[in-house]
């Protein structure tokens, strides 16, 4: 499998890439977090995940994630940041 990883730009940021169709939930039990995707939402975390980790993103970037902008309804934010 291969997953296509915008390059940073210090101008334009990071671009996130989503996966047709994605679909994101972000619960809690107790003291567990929990991430529930289909495949295409495990992809498109996957690619956040490349894209934050590449060497030219400064430190303290990050993708903030809700119900808003990208997760189902009733998710609770989900921050990733480097560090």
């Amino acid at each position: 499998m291969e997953i296509d990883v915008p390059e940073y730009n210090v101008n334009t940021g990071l671009r996130l890439c989503w996966s047709d169709g994605y679909s994101i939930k972000i619960s809690t039990n107790d003291n567990e977090v929990i991430i529930s995707a289909n495949r295409e939402g495990l992809l498109s975390l996957a690619n956040h995940l490349l894209n934050l980790a590449q060497a030219e993103v400064p430190c303290g970037t990050h993708i903030h994630l809700d119900e808003y902008n990208a997760l189902e309804d009733g998710s609770l934010d989900l921050i990733i940041e480097k560090i």
